[in-house]
């Protein structure tokens, strides 16, 4: 998962700004007092700490800590490890021992609201003006879709089409022209794969959970669905149908009738980051993060990527993550919460010392995401990313230009359930010239109804 961790210290000007703005907030409570506040110092708990194991992270963390807690001296952070742990989340609120900013992934938020464990923070988004300079899509995420406000994000992604531009120019396809359509996928892997050396054209997962996660991501595309929650609340399996059909049989074709996409299937997440490193793949569905783990532990080299949107263009699995605030803490610590997360992962102000921080620190500085910001915001945020670039930004110009236009799309409830039900139909897609792709998606329609009957 990608997140927008990495940033630089505050400017004094923008640290007495914040710092005035929840001091604000904090005299706007007066009758709220409680322990934490009376004496005028308020003292949280956030998580997502990096590990020891990651020491640049981990040292990145503590010093916007430190930066934090210099420009609002009133507030103490005490920080912990992990993420949200739903093994352990309910124990956790029920005991008070749950963190007042806790980190969550985009699949979580609907849950915690409906069964009303995160704090409703709406009342005091008014106080941060930053917020307004978020995406609106991403604050969707953690909203109730009535108005209410739950969360925050910290980082984004969304699927595009990673490709090999040398293997384009050799194949004579425009590199700056990735398929706009899955019509175009099919016809440019065919050249790729001509091109002979066990290249393959395109290559898809079908193990591991991988398989039903490209399939929800393929479903999108086509502006299909993997669930859909019907007007009585309730959530159904939708992927059985023409669309589901559509997506496999491009695939069993592109498989058997071109011979595109190579004899070895099976295939979970690192493999076709290896095959692409190895220049031996022409195009797969994935993350603009993908480029530089290819780079730097498969060798490639990042002039030969490009990325581009999803083809068919009519969704996007998107993802990421943010925070949600304990209902258990005091108005006070909530706003102190906030406050630390809109310093840490959205304050315009830090944009350009944060890229120059990755730079500086040898972090990939240039990608089209995670970015979660719009307007000014945004346009300061491509600014510095230009700035301190380390990357060639404009193997990535088609996916910038078209991304605004395509809606996200979260993954659906219970999504690894689902994604494990969905890997041996992909698997049979790949590895079978006879699969019956009508009785695949029946079956596994049966059982994702089972899952989804749990939500």
């Amino acid at each position: 998962m990608t997140t927008l961790t990495r940033v630089g210290r505050r400017r004094l000007l923008s640290s007495v700004a914040v710092t005035a703005s929840f001091a604000l907030l904090l005299g706007a409570c007066g009758s709220d007092e409680t322990p934490e506040s009376s004496n005028g110092q308020v003292t949280i708990t956030v998580n997502n700490m990096p590990p020891e194991t990651e020491a640049l992270q981990r040292k990145n963390f503590l010093d916007d800590i430190a930066a934090f807690e210099k420009a609002n001296p009133k507030i103490k952070i005490d920080p912990k490890e992990g993420k949200m742990d739903p093994a352990t989340f309910s124990a956790k609120l029920a005991g008070g021992q749950l963190e007042n900013a806790y980190y969550v992934y985009f699949t979580d938020p609907a849950g915690l609201i409906a069964r009303k464990q995160a704090a409703d923070i709406t009342p005091y988004v008014a106080g941060f003006p930053d917020i307004q300079q978020i995406k609106p899509n991403l604050l969707e995420v953690f909203g109730d879709g009535k108005g209410k406000q739950y969360g925050l994000p910290e980082g984004n992604y969304t699927m595009g089409l990673v490709y090999n531009r040398e293997l384009f120019k050799q194949a004579g396809l425009d590199p700056n022209k990735p398929p706009a359509t899955w019509d175009e996928v099919r016809e440019y892997a065919k050249k790729i794969s001509a091109l002979g050396d066990g290249i393959n054209g395109y290559g898809d997962y079908s193990k591991n959970n991988t398989g039903g996660w490209h399939f929800t991501a393929e479903m999108y595309t086509r502006g299909g669905d993997v669930a859909a929650r019907g007007a009585d609340g309730k959530w159904t399996a939708a992927f059985n149908n023409d669309t589901g059909k559509a997506v496999l049989q491009l695939l069993k074709d592109m498989r058997f009738t071109d011979k595109a996409m190579g004899e070895k299937q099976l295939l979970e997440w690192a493999d076709l980051l290896q095959q692409m490193g190895a220049g031996k793949l022409g195009m797969y569905l994935a993350t603009a993060d993908n480029i530089p783990t290819i780079v730097s532990q498969y060798k490639g080299r990042t002039e030969d990527y490009g990325f581009g949107p999803v083809p068919g263009g009519q969704g996007t699995l998107g993802g990421g993550g943010g925070y949600m605030f304990s209902p258990k803490s005091s108005p006070e610590q909530i706003k102190a919460a906030m406050a630390w997360v809109l310093f840490r992962h959205a304050d315009p102000a830090r944009i350009d010392e944060g890229k120059k921080r990755d730079a500086d620190n040898k972090q990939p500085v240039g990608l089209p995401e995670p970015n979660i910001f719009t307007g000014a915001a945004g346009a300061t945020y491509d600014a510095a990313s230009k700035k301190y670039a380390n990357v060639p930004t404009e193997n990535f110009a088609p996916f910038v230009a078209a991304q605004a236009n395509i809606p996200l799309k979260v993954e659906p409830p219970n999504a690894q359930k689902i994604y494990a039900v969905l890997d041996p139909v992909m698997a049979a897609a790949l590895t079978k010239p006879d699969a019956d792709i009508p009785a695949l998606l029946a079956d596994a329609e049966k059982q994702v109804n089972a899952i989804l009957a749990t939500v």
